[in-house]
Formats: C-alpha cells, structure tokens, sequence
C-alpha cells in the first residue's frame, strides 16, 4: 500500500522563489541552490539562441511560410531550464508552445516547424530525441508522460518524464487524472506548470479561485513547488530536486512557474483587446534574459566576445531555420489522404484521385 505523505512536506512556498531577482541580484531562495556559472552560462546562452529562433519563426509566420506560431518569448526560462535540466535517458514532453525547449533539447529547429508549416506529421521522431510531439489539445500530455515514466518504473530504467504544460491545461480532467495516478504509483514525473496569468484570453482569476495552482498537486498526495519563472537558475534547481526525488523511488512533483507571454496568444490572436499596456511594460522589467545577463556581466563569468559569440549562435540558429523553410517544397494536398489507413480504402483512393484531378485543372 502506498505510504500516506505528509501534508507539511508538499505545500508551496507561499512567495515565489527565486535566486536571482529581476535586477539580477543574488537572493535567498528557500532550499533552492544556485547552479554553478558554468551551468549558467550554458542556460543564458539557451536563452539567447532560442529567443533568436522565436523571433525567427515568428518572422516566417508573417510571410506565410508557417500557419500559425505560438511565442515563447518570456517563458524561455521554464523551456530551457527543463530541457538542459533533463539527462539523455529523460523524455520532455512539449506543448505547442514549447518550441525553444524542443530547440534547446537538440530537436533541429526546421524539425521542430515541421507541423506548423503544415506537415503531416510531428516533425521529429520522438525516441530519436526523447521528446514527445508537441501537443495542441490541451493537458493530452500528461497523460502521456505518466505513461512513459510508469513503464520506465516498471521495467526499472533509469528516466525521468518532465511534462510541460500551461496554467489553462490545470482545468483539464487530464491533468488531474495524470496527477492521481502519478501520485498514486510513485511514477518519477515531473509537472512543470508555466503560469503565465493566461489561458488565451481568460484571466488565472477567472481559471481557479486556489491562491496557487502548486495547490493543485497537495489533494493528489504530490509533493509541491512555486518559483519565479523568470528566474532561470530557480527553475533549473527546482526540477533537478524534483529529478532527485522521482529518482530515489518519491514519485512526482509539480512545479508552478510564476511567468509571463510576452506575445499575443499566436499572430492570429490580438492581445491588446484583454490586456493592459502597463502590465506588459511590468513583466517587461523581469525579463528572464537580462537578468542573468547582468547577474553574469557583474561578476566577470560574461564578457563582451563571450555574449557576441552567444549572439552569432542565435544569428546561425536563425539562418538555417529560414533558409530550411524557404526551400521547403510545395505541400501536395493530395497527401492528406495518406497514413490514415495501414493500406488506403478504396473510399480514400477514389476522393483522392478526385481532388488530383480538381488541382489539375
């Protein structure tokens, strides 16, 4: 029978912790340690490179070569945090938004575009990068982490699941199935909430009347965190505790990451009908960026060739995202037809041949 935890060992701070505020000054973040420079240094220049990217793919949403992109600007500290947090063996798994984690986890950033320029499939091959597929219905996820991580428990393989996901997706029945039973089995899991105030257009307000989502895993038995998600070293800490203790045979933590969308919720999305100009300019100033920037700049760790080196990386990033998609061949929307069946029905076949036909003319 699974022991009953304490109640006292999973609430949540009630302040969110940081180790680096939004000055860039060293604080005291309760439990958490700060990483050491060298580790940092690898987070700031993630940070760097894939904010480079994001506003590369939202560049090419502009010109048409992709449907729809969702921003992760402001939130790369949560993405980058949990894909260099995590070990080789580990599985991330992303929603739609996370395109700067699946960068970061080494997923090839024209890979990572692949769905949303409009192919059939994922992109990427999961197991080559253990990334599951970005996932657009919300919470749909975590269910599929809880999943893995029981069957790497069971089979005794050393991993870790992280699972991203919104503070929209803590509505979801998913969400809570996934907890309970994560809970339940001691499934090393971690929830990585990024809270950015916002599910679309609904206020957290208007989502859950909890004083902190982290509340949400205490009445599942989950041990519980809340950090500043823009804090970068307090994430990264946050999850490798959290890796700790799924490892030694704990079970699950949950993880809410107090951040902010800096962008509307896609292009096609127009922000400003639900937010305040002034409460974007606030978030503007804890920026996750300029804050180790400085934290790093003022203690001689990042120097001027250093950051430009950092720059160029994003710049490359950037290049090869474009010049990939540029040449991307014309879709045939005939394919659509394809990879449904093992082997296409007749039915297929026959509407198939019909729209060849209607594009031909």
């Amino acid at each position: 029978m699974t022991p009953t935890a304490d109640p006292r060992d999973l609430l949540p701070t009630e302040q969110a912790l940081q180790l680096i505020d939004a000055d860039g000054h060293p604080v005291t973040g309760g439990d958490l340690k700060l990483p050491d420079e060298q580790t940092l240094l690898e987070l700031y220049r993630a940070m760097v490179v894939g904010r480079r990217f994001d506003a590369q793919a939202t560049a090419l949403t502009k010109q048409g070569r992709l449907a729809v992109y969702p921003s992760s600007r402001g939130q790369e500290a949560c993405q980058v945090a949990a894909a260099l947090a995590l070990r080789e063996q580990d599985w991330l798994f992303p929603t739609y938004r996370d395109s700067v984690a699946l960068v970061s986890r080494g997923v090839p950033a024209p890979e990572v575009l692949t769905l949303l320029s409009g192919g059939w499939h994922s992109g990427y091959d999961p197991y080559e990068y253990n990334c599951g597929a970005q996932c657009t219905p919300l919470a749909t996820n975590t269910l599929h982490a809880v999943g893995l991580a029981h069957a790497a428990r069971l089979k005794g393989d050393d991993a870790v699941a992280l699972v991203l996901l919104g503070d929209g997706a803590t509505s979801e029945g998913d969400t809570h199935e996934a907890l309970n039973f994560a809970a339940v089995w001691r499934v090393p899991v971690i929830f990585l909430v990024q809270n950015n105030g916002y599910a679309i257009s609904v206020p957290l307000s208007k989502q859950t009347a909890a004083p902190s989502l982290a509340f949400k895993g205490i009445g599942y038995g989950v041990r519980s965190a809340k950090v500043d998600g823009n804090d970068v070293a307090a994430v990264y800490d946050a999850i490798t505790q959290a890796m700790d203790h799924a490892l030694e045979g704990n079970g699950p933590s949950l993880i809410e990451a107090m951040t902010y969308r800096m962008e509307a919720h896609t292009n096609a999305d127009d922000a400003t009908r639900y937010r305040q100009s002034d409460e974007v300019t606030q978030w503007l100033a804890r920026d996750p960026i300029e804050r180790l920037r400085v934290y790093l700049t003022d203690r001689g760790v990042l120097d001027d060739p250093l950051a430009a080196s950092f720059t160029a990386a994003g710049e490359e990033l950037a290049a090869t995202t474009r010049d990939a998609l540029n040449a991307d061949d014309e879709l045939d929307p005939s394919t659509i037809f394809e990879h449904v069946y093992a082997e296409m029905t007749p039915a297929l076949a026959a509407q198939q041949a019909m729209l060849r036909e209607e594009l031909a003319s």
